[in-house]
């Protein structure tokens, strides 16, 4: 009777959860806005690339995108996930503050930026993988996980065997949309942390400000038999409105210059909020 009951139950659970999930997708498919599809893949095919770039103004509930099929596909999250690391890392105390030195081993690097020591800001606008791999190892594969399903991050694969890298191979995925309902919830203050937290990480997200808008973001990149895939997630503030955007390029060709590509994600995301008229 129990194991009966049980199956039910298990039955109800799935078929609300994938129902939700259903709902989930006809709210955001319905609130797409094409018009500026083919203008915005147009931006991606001048970069010699393929991929996605997906904008989503708050005010107006309205997503923007090239290619909505991309957009749902997961892809190693890479060095997006410092925001994630950071945020998990102020909460267990593994990361004391913005004040937090990150000290140099005195080894060698694979960039020349990591070889000194780096305030945390530094740590995560260089992307010094070193740095935040000594937080996950601190952290932990036990609180990773809890803290990870706390905060809804993705699908991740998360064991003693690949804490230190987890996010830079694998299994581990996130998708741009998922992405996007992370910063929002992240930006609106809908995430279990703590103001405190909030505050130190949207400070060290800021790459550009000025008179016209507030850019905030991180990149990261992946590699896989020298197969690249570039992010660029973060959110633009623009009076008083709010533009989130989640790009995922990979190049068409494979002797692409790496430091070229780099430059490229930023470039066609700015582009593309130029082009859906978000900035001038």
């Amino acid at each position: 009777m129990k194991l009966h009951l049980l199956l039910f139950l298990f039955i109800c659970f799935t078929s609300c959860k994938q129902q939700k999930k259903t709902e989930e997708q006809a709210t955001v498919e319905r609130n797409i806005n094409k018009i500026k599809k083919s203008e915005i893949q147009t931006i991606i095919d001048k970069a010699d690339a393929n991929g996605s770039i997906i904008i989503y103004n708050l005010t107006k509930d309205t997503y923007y995108s090239n290619n909505f099929d991309w957009a749902l596909q997961g892809k190693l999250p890479a060095s997006t996930f410092k925001i994630t690391n950071t945020i998990i890392g102020l909460e267990t105390g593994v990361i004391e503050s913005d004040s937090t030195i990150f000290k140099w081993d005195g080894e060698q690097k694979w960039l020349d930026l990591w070889e000194q020591d780096l305030v945390l800001r530094d740590a995560f606008q260089f992307s010094c993988v070193p740095c935040y791999q000594s937080v996950a190892s601190k952290i932990g594969p036990q609180q990773m996980n809890q803290y990870v399903n706390k905060l809804q991050y993705g699908n991740l694969k998360i064991d003693d065997s690949n804490i230190t890298d987890f996010w830079l191979e694998g299994e581990s995925r996130i998708n741009q949309m998922q992405q996007i309902d992370f910063l929002k919830r992240f930006y609106t203050n809908k995430l279990p942390i703590s103001k405190r937290t909030t505050k130190i990480v949207k400070t060290i997200l800021l790459i550009d400000e000025n008179s016209a808008y507030t850019l905030s973001g991180k990149t990261g990149l992946s590699i896989a038999n020298n197969h690249y895939n570039g992010w660029f997630v973060g959110y633009i503030e623009v009076g008083n409105d709010v533009y989130f955007f989640a790009t995922n390029l990979e190049p068409k060709s494979a002797t692409i210059d790496i430091q070229e590509f780099n430059a490229i994600r930023k470039e066609v995301t700015i582009s593309a909020l130029k082009t859906i008229n978000a900035i001038s």
